[in-house]
């Protein structure tokens, strides 16, 4: 239809509406498993078996011993708007206890699929086979089959190709199923959960009541042993009845918050409330990219928590976010500082180096101590000595990771020692002290006179780059330049992205150079972790990683990718599986794809940092490197890498334009 042109508004017919919304219920194999695993525990299943194939694409089958339905409940449960969790409105305003109530999934499954259900009451009685092929009920008749339910899903999306289509690799999705059926194993450790994929085990838990065990089942010994019980009492007062679960050590992290697990009263979510309160709790002891392990379940009235917010239930809404976000915080922050695994000494994100030195009487005031900070990062100061620091993860800066803190982990009292390219205190009070007149701002009058680097000498040429004269670092994160049309900021971390990653595309082409380890290195892999080795150990291979299977979720490391070996440890080999699904490389069509998305993420690794001091010899090879690139002006995710402020930009900003400024 043109756009402006109304045609005739017309009432869709019924199966169209009824596939349009069980769109909104289901949108991949995860969502079918996420509703027919909330009805099982529902049914107050003591045990729970998930088989899917080919990701879910092909088959679902959820198997429960909970209380069963009769015939007649059973083709009532496949009808539209059909419940037995609540009654009415009042119910909904007033808490919902359970976890599927909507009435919506087995309708809106059997809507988009060839859907078969068998079911026995547990009190008694025969058990019932019923069929529904896109909507219709097809057949209904009487059948042998244990107490309980068991719900197997085929052909998912058959009759709706669009969305069928957009359905992305097998592995991705199955990926997906493994969340959702790991963080419900994981919320309800009394009940026994297992997870199949094309007919091999993925992971199955003992119903036995220990949270551990079950955190063992799924994520391996290693992370067990890791794991850490929230002090429930250590909760402060406010809208919740408690914090409980079990929390990392800080060593033991991802790349990804997938294997954040949160509910509330024991519903699965992704609130950004509770997980960001979880991350805020560990302050400064992970790095903004990493995530801890987390098992966490809040208590709550159910009256003052809004549950039926997101289509797919997956989000929810507090009644006071903020409290519930402190008290989260709060408690477990308190659990780790119980078990001495975080400083209380300086805020997140911020340094204590100055505080760290004391002197009798006082020592500088606040102002002086402001002036030193912002004398660090003159534009046209480089850090005598330094030279161009490859190492992730390095910084010379306002890192807190860096900075000298009391060791409350040590328990010896003593701070770390400053970073030898921080201008000293001593050098700082110099400074000032040779100031004319005490002013806040001097002169730099050994600044050479800036002309056209066309014409300068001085200036670099480059071939992609305009021509530039380098005139410092900003904040040891951009450099400085000037152009014949204005001024440059190149983003350093961005610029060294973009070469690492041109390199790995170019090795990943061709024969990949491989650095061997001294010692072959053994990784425990969680479930999910595992699964994906067994289907992208080929594309670690392309990549550079000699791996092999030591046992079920063990691989042993042999060598990882030259580019890298000098960033990062074997242990990376971990958080390149994530990102066959994690992120953008979830979108990915083909391997080659997601390699190609990984290669991007793999670039961050051995790339300079912010707050990285460079020296001037580094800063021109830098760019040099840039320079040689295919595109010099994005990173690989995107951002830019050079930003350029003309001489027009700039005449507006500082409003030149007005009558009798110009000139």
């Amino acid at each position: 239809m043109q756009r402006g042109i109304m045609s005739d508004i017309r009432e869709l017919d019924e199966k169209t509406v009824e596939r349009i919304a069980a769109g909104e219920v289901v949108e991949r194999p995860a969502s079918v498993v996420k509703e027919l695993v909330e009805n099982a525990l529902d049914a107050d299943a003591n045990r729970v078996d998930v088989a899917v194939e080919a990701g879910g694409t092909e088959s679902i089958r959820v198997a429960d011993d909970g209380i069963g339905m009769t015939e007649n409940q059973l083709l009532r449960a496949v009808e539209k708007h059909t419940t037995s969790k609540i009654a009415d409105i009042a119910d909904l305003e007033g808490g919902v206890g359970t976890l599927g109530f909507r009435g919506e999934a087995l309708h809106a499954i059997g809507a988009v699929s060839r859907l078969t259900i068998s079911s026995r009451p547990r009190d008694g009685g025969r058990g019932t086979e019923l069929t529904v092929e896109g909507g219709d009920v097809t057949d209904v008749e009487p059948t042998g089959c244990p107490t309980g339910t068991t719900v197997d899903v085929e052909d998912l999306f058959y009759n709706v190709p669009a969305r069928r289509k957009y359905l992305k690799q097998e592995s991705t999705e199955f990926a997906h199923v493994n969340t959702v059926v790991t963080n419900y194993a994981l919320a309800n450790p009394d009940v026994a959960v297992s997870l199949s994929h094309d007919d091999r085990e993925t992971f199955a838990t003992t119903g036995q009541g220990d949270r551990r065990a079950t955190v063992m089942s799924v994520y391996g010994r290693e992370v067990a042993q890791s794991m850490i019980p929230v002090d429930s009492a250590a909760t402060p007062a406010g809208p919740l009845d408690g914090v409980s679960g079990l929390v990392s050590h800080p060593e033991t992290n991802r790349a990804s918050r997938d294997y954040l697990s949160t509910f509330v009263n024991g519903r699965y979510v992704t609130a950004s409330t509770v997980r960001e309160a979880v991350v805020e709790a560990y302050g400064s002891q992970l790095a903004s990219d990493r995530y801890p392990f987390a098992v966490v379940d809040i208590a709550v009235d159910p009256g003052t928590v809004d549950v039926n917010v997101h289509p797919r239930k997956l989000d929810v809404r507090f009644a006071d976010d903020e409290a519930v976000r402190d008290q989260i915080r709060t408690a477990i922050e308190e659990t780790l500082l119980a078990e001495g695994l975080i400083r209380s000494t300086a805020p997140r994100g911020r340094s204590a180096a100055d505080e760290a030195t004391i002197r009798p009487g006082g020592g500088e005031d606040a102002d002086d101590r402001d002036d030193s900070e912002r004398s660090q990062h003159s534009t046209n100061q480089w850090s005598a000595g330094s030279s161009r620091d490859r190492e992730a993860g390095t910084s010379t800066s306002t890192d807190a990771s860096t900075r000298a803190t009391p060791d409350t982990t040590s328990g010896s009292g003593e701070t770390a020692g400053t970073d030898s390219n921080r201008t000293t205190t001593e050098e700082q009070r110099s400074r000032r002290q040779s100031s004319a007149d005490g002013r806040k701002f001097t002169a730099a009058h050994d600044q050479a006179r800036l002309g056209d680097p066309d014409g300068d000498p001085d200036a670099r040429q480059f071939d992609s780059l305009p021509a530039m004269r380098i005139l410092g670092q900003f904040r040891d994160t951009y450099v400085v330049a000037e152009t014949d049309e204005g001024l440059v900021l190149v983003d350093q971390h961005a610029a060294d992205e973009r070469i690492n990653y041109e390199r790995l595309r170019e090795a990943f082409a061709g024969e990949t150079t491989t650095q061997t380890l001294a010692e072959p290195v053994d990784l425990e892999l969680t479930a999910r972790e595992a699964e994906l080795f067994a289907t992208h150990d080929d594309a670690l291979a392309r990549l550079g990683f000699q791996v092999e299977r030591a046992s079920d979720r063990t691989v042993r490391v042999r060598s990882v990718p030259a580019l890298v070996a000098e960033a990062a440890g074997p242990d990376i080999v971990r958080d390149v599986l994530g990102e066959f699904v994690g992120g953008d490389a979830a979108a990915a069509d083909t391997v080659d794809a997601a390699v190609d998305e990984l290669l991007a993420d793999l670039a961050c690794y051995p790339s300079i940092t912010g707050n990285t001091s460079l020296t001037e010899g580094s800063v021109v090879d830098l760019l040099d490197s840039l320079d040689d690139c295919e595109n010099p002006y994005a990173c690989p995710h995107g951002r830019p890498v050079v930003v350029e402020l003309d001489d027009e930009e700039l005449e507006h900003r500082f409003e030149r334009d007005y009558p009798g400024h110009g000139g």
